[in-house]
């Protein structure tokens, strides 16, 4: 190959290569981060297969994170906690039983944010079990469902995690 037909392929090829490339922002990948709490190289990746558009690349994330929850169902959960919400002043209490894998990830903090909403969205929702809980919409974004809430810590934190039991009780309800 000649050394002027070397370079005009080099060229071409570079130039093909800008064509494709996405010039990604520490800005947008902050503000996809803020939204959706995955890690910053997942966050690089979705905003980078979705050329720069924050909401397909959260809609690729959402996948991505279904993808590994399936990938982490049979997995055995005996780790957890036990959360209680407590609403206006102890008349309305919602119990949740939240499994995970281990310890560790039972003591981190999106760990317990998650039993906490939970938690509260027993006692404000009153579902009859698990099964109807996981398909209620969430009460801070009804856009989302609890399931995919606890769908998005699965793929996030790489463990399985679980809905054990839940409760709700409410002041004067047994005495009818």
């Amino acid at each position: 190959m000649s050394e002027e037909k070397r370079k005009f392929a080099q060229n071409y090829h570079f130039a093909l290569l800008e064509t494709f490339m996405v010039n990604i922002s520490l800005d947008q990948i902050k503000k996809l981060r803020a939204k959706t709490k995955a890690g910053v190289m997942d966050c690089r990746q979705a905003l980078e297969e979705s050329q720069g558009d924050i909401v397909k690349a959260e809609k690729w994330l959402r996948e991505k994170g279904l993808k590994t929850a399936a990938k982490k169902e049979g997995r055995q959960t005996k780790q957890g906690r036990i959360e209680v919400y407590s609403h206006g002043e102890g008349k309305i209490v919602g119990l949740v039983e939240l499994l995970c894998e281990t310890d560790f990830v039972a003591r981190t903090q999106d760990f317990k944010d998650l039993a906490h909403e939970l938690a509260m969205q027993v006692a404000a929702m009153e579902p009859k079990d698990k099964e109807e809980l996981l398909k209620q919409p969430w009460i801070r974004d009804e856009a989302k469902t609890i399931e995919e809430l606890v769908k998005e810590l699965i793929a996030k934190t790489g463990e399985n995690i679980k809905i054990g039991q839940i409760a709700r009780f409410e002041l004067g309800e047994g005495s009818k």
